[in-house]
């Protein structure tokens, strides 16, 4: 018998569970310091003031949410004062949605689906703070989806300006920005309360990526399972896409390829297969993180495949009636964000013109838009 072979009843995982999605690694890299700008926003709540509001921005797959859930989770051993809530703002996009999450938090049961108006509860919930002197510490995540169901500033006005109607009510808002670019413009009324600590949350360097990568690969296999070429290819498809999200999903998919195959060991081959699985799936969850507009400027740009800014901001301009700062700021974000290059060439009128062009195969884009 083949020693290379796998028998039916062992495996190449030595913990499976730190390739999941929602893992908390005890050790966090490359975060310190965001993480100390959090807690030092946060610092007032445990000594019974009000916290100071944060905005963390990046994209995906950056380290914005492992972030805030290290943080509560440290806090929470010196204060039984402070209640945190994390609010998936994708799942829950309705202003009930959002205080119906708050409320399971406190009263650890849930409301009623119907018959139950926003503002009753919303009550329920700032009385429990006020009579219990407890802070509510709520975290906003992926806050983007709040704006395309056009309930982001009432979610937000309501929490910042609850002391107004509750006196002694005290509430922090932290949002979460799936975003790279220009950011998310608030209603003036909710900006003069907002006030936030802005925390941005880079692209990882490469060779952070293959450090924290590296680590995952010692705690989810057992030893010599992983090799450096395999390492590196996977390193290079994350840097490609920016979303440390897609390195550990490749982990465990191209784990489990080569279980498959009843190898002891992973391969190049089994990597490109995964990512070949996969790679929709990452694109299409990036893509949604976009506003309508942005997304209407690259389902353009993928028709195009190759145009001159002047030629698309043209046909941008007829869709939607923007002007051509939004316009250039958007070409910006979807570059920094490398879902489109732009590149100089001698062709324009004045020397020098942008040429856009996607950077992924055209057909993937416009099957994750539809």
């Amino acid at each position: 018998m083949d020693k290379d072979m796998l028998m039916w009843d062992e495996t190449i995982f030595r913990d499976g569970s730190v390739l999941e999605l929602d893992h908390l690694p005890d050790h966090f890299s490359h975060r310190e310091t965001q993480m100390q700008s959090l807690m030092y926003s946060l610092r007032p709540a445990l000594r019974g003031m009000r916290p100071i509001n944060s905005l963390l921005s990046g994209p995906p797959g950056t380290g914005k949410t492992t972030t805030v859930m290290k943080v509560f989770g440290e806090m929470k051993k010196h204060s039984e004062n402070v209640v945190f809530v994390k609010v998936n703002c994708q799942m829950d996009s309705t202003k009930f949605a959002v205080i119906a999450r708050v409320y399971k938090a406190l009263f650890k049961v849930s409301p009623p689906a119907s018959g139950v108006a926003f503002r009753k509860l919303f009550e329920k919930v700032m009385n429990f703070l006020v009579e219990n002197e407890k802070t509510l510490v709520v975290c906003l995540d992926d806050i983007n989806y709040l704006y395309h169901e056009g309930n982001a500033d009432d979610v937000m006005y309501s929490m910042l300006r609850a002391h107004e109607q509750f006196p002694g009510a005290k509430v922090g808002v932290i949002a979460i920005v799936s975003d790279t670019g220009k950011l998310y413009q608030f209603d003036p009324k909710v900006n003069s309360v907002f006030l936030p600590e802005e925390v941005a949350f880079p692209r990882y360097a490469y060779d952070e990526l293959q450090d924290i990568l590296g680590r995952r690969i010692d705690l989810a296999f057992f030893p010599n399972v992983v090799s450096d070429e395999v390492k590196d290819a996977i390193v290079e498809y994350v840097d490609m896409t920016g979303d440390l999200r897609v390195g550990i999903d490749l982990l465990k998919r191209s784990g489990l390829n080569a279980e498959r195959r009843a190898s002891r060991t992973i391969s190049v081959e089994d990597v490109e297969s995964a990512y070949e699985n996969s790679r929709l799936l990452h694109l299409g969850r990036s893509i949604m993180s976009l506003t309508p507009d942005e997304r209407t400027l690259l389902e353009l740009i993928a028709k195009q495949r190759e145009c001159q800014t002047g030629e698309l901001y043209k046909l941008f301009h007829e869709q939607t009636g923007l002007g051509y700062t939004r316009f250039y700021d958007m070409v910006n974000k979807l570059n920094d964000a490398r879902y489109v290059s732009t590149d100089f060439s001698g062709k324009g009128t004045r020397g020098r013109t942008r040429i856009v062009k996607p950077r992924y195969q055209p057909e993937d884009i416009l099957k994750c838009l539809e």
